[in-house]
């Protein structure tokens, strides 16, 4: 599996009032005390309940730093969330879109394939520039394909 940044494009995306819900009752069933902030192991435990694994010590580290190390409160913690599932929702459609121009389920994209692909989804993207992206030497594997959706999400982010 690979990991995926949000950065790459901008989202508004809010949860339905349901998952909002569950993100609240996480935070407060987490927070043993009711000290209304989150220590460094509630968050790790609050993030294996919603997501299903467990975060690294640095995204552990960069959280509490950017807190000063107070801990985690309830509103921080929904932005968090809330930012971290626009990711997964964005990887999984660029995922998507990569999948569907495989076309052959090979993996990768060959220059033909990506010639269709974007022929489908922007007619009037010229050739020229559609060549330069697939050509820079980064992207390709060995046998000169743009290769699986890691090098997909940079392609489609810098379009």
């Amino acid at each position: 599996m690979f990991h995926c940044q949000a950065g790459a494009r901008a989202r508004t995306w809010e949860a339905s009032p349901p998952e909002h819900k569950k993100w609240v009752e996480v935070f407060k069933a987490c927070d043993e005390d009711n000290k209304g902030y989150l220590s460094r192991e509630d968050f790790k435990v609050a993030v294996v309940m919603l997501f299903g694994y467990k975060p690294s010590k640095t995204v552990i580290f960069g959280k509490f730093v950017f807190f000063q190390f107070l801990g985690i409160q309830l509103k921080e913690f929904l932005d968090i969330v809330r930012k971290k599932k626009e990711a997964q929702l964005y990887c999984n459609e660029v995922r998507h879109i990569f999948t569907a121009f495989d076309r052959h389920y090979r993996g990768y994209l060959t220059l033909e394939d990506f010639k269709k692909a974007f022929k489908q989804v922007a007619p009037k993207l010229s050739e020229r520039i559609i060549l330069e992206v697939f050509r820079k030497k980064e992207r390709r594997d060995v046998g000169g394909h743009l290769a699986g959706v890691p090098i997909w999400i940079k392609v489609i982010s810098e379009i």
